[in-house]
């Protein structure tokens, strides 16, 4: 017979459920990346009945993996936020599921104003209440072409029968 001491050392030790995730209708992997890549789009984490979704990295790439709106700060953000959007539908999930944002900037002094105000944009269409938390950060990007790119954090409640 199996004490209740050892029943939760089992479960303590029991591994995380946890699957990667993509959406390959808007967003895939690079075409110039070797073959596999080396890390998931995103990571869903299911704990008995909460999910977590960490989506990697995300900027503005488009369904065959190319970047998309070269140049252009605004479009890149806004293609950014749908792709981020179409990850987290592809889960069942929301920005209202958001609680982290970091935001990666390749020139935050001169784009940061640009990027606050289209961000700011996107969360009120997307009626946030309460904002993400959020850090904005300069840094060099996967791609020179790049301007922006983002990870998220989503949590939320699912029914697992």
């Amino acid at each position: 017979m199996t004490t209740a001491a050892e029943l939760l050392a089992e479960i303590a030790h029991a591994p995380v459920e946890k699957r990667a995730i993509t959406n390959h209708s808007v967003l895939n992997e690079a075409f110039a990346y070797a073959k596999p890549s080396s890390f998931s789009r995103g990571m869903r984490i299911d704990l008995n009945g909460l999910t977590i979704l960490l989506i990697s990295g995300t900027a503005s790439i488009d369904e065959a993996g190319r970047s998309v709106h070269i140049g252009d700060f605004r479009a890149q953000c806004r293609r950014t936020f749908a792709n981020i959007t179409a990850l987290l539908a592809s889960e069942g999930a929301t920005w209202h599921d958001i609680v982290r944002t970091s935001c990666y900037l390749r020139d935050i002094d001169r784009d940061y104003e640009a990027f606050n105000e289209e961000r700011t944009a996107f969360f009120r269409e997307q009626s946030l209440d309460p904002l993400p938390a959020s850090t904005g950060i300069q840094a060099k990007l996967c791609r020179p072409e790049l301007l922006v790119e983002i990870e998220a954090i989503a949590m939320l409640r699912t029914n697992q029968e």
